[in-house]
């Protein structure tokens, strides 16, 4: 194994924390992460990001806003 450099841990980092790299590759840029404080914060925003986007996709519209939305729909639908 050997340290990748910042560069192609930043180019790669999206393919690594979703698990879709080599082994070696994966194990280059784990290296590098643990020894690079500023790739190792730029991984951890990623991962965070990743989880409140997770987390937002999963949530759901109120029943009222839902039924606002197809009246409004019906309504412009009629006139056109």
């Amino acid at each position: 194994m050997t340290d990748c450099g910042c560069d192609k841990a930043k180019q790669d980092l999206e393919e690594y924390l979703r698990n879709e790299l080599c082994r070696e590759d994966a194990a280059d840029i784990r290296e590098h992460l643990a020894n690079c404080d500023g790739c190792s914060d730029e991984a951890h925003l990623s991962v965070v990001l990743t989880e409140v986007v997770q987390r937002a996709c999963k949530e759901t519209a109120p029943a009222t806003l839902r039924t606002e939305v197809l009246l409004r729909i019906r309504a412009i639908q009629a006139t056109h």
